[in-house]
């Protein structure tokens, strides 16, 4: 009788350290996926021109973009280096995805800030690289 009663308090005790485990690790879970989602690792400008701004996906539709950045007066005599990067655009963000498809469109200079998160996920872009703001830079 004795040893049943030892039985049941040993399994009731690691049934109970096993729950908070458990809820420990899901709360650390979600923490990591929290940070991952909504955590910026980089935030800076880009300037150049836009390329394209594009719809993407099957299952979830995704605004993507092409920015070409040319190293203007970086060599002496040679022609500009241009370089091209791959950003995303949040979908909730209509204006801006409206503003980069009229300077995509007229082939205007500019300026991108961008922010680099920590991890991709399909349903918010193709990139970890998101364009927030987009301003035209002065024609002088």
């Amino acid at each position: 009788m004795e040893q049943e009663g030892f039985v049941k308090k040993t399994v009731r005790t690691t049934v109970k350290w096993v729950k908070r485990l458990l809820l420990i690790a899901l709360v650390l879970g979600l923490g990591v996926l929290a940070f991952g989602y909504w955590g910026v690792y980089e935030r800076g400008i880009w300037a150049g021109k836009v390329l394209s701004v594009s719809e993407k996906g099957i299952i979830f539709k995704t605004h993507e973009g092409k920015v070409s950045m040319e190293s203007f007066g970086a060599l002496k005599g040679t022609s500009p280096i241009a370089e091209t990067r791959d950003f995303s655009v949040e979908s909730n963000n209509e204006t801006l995805i409206e503003d980069l498809q009229e300077v995509a469109l007229k082939g205007d200079r500019v300026n991108l800030h961008f922010v680099k998160r920590y991890v991709r996920f399909p349903w918010r872009g193709d990139t970890k690289y998101f364009v927030e703001k987009v301003e035209r830079a002065n024609a002088n």
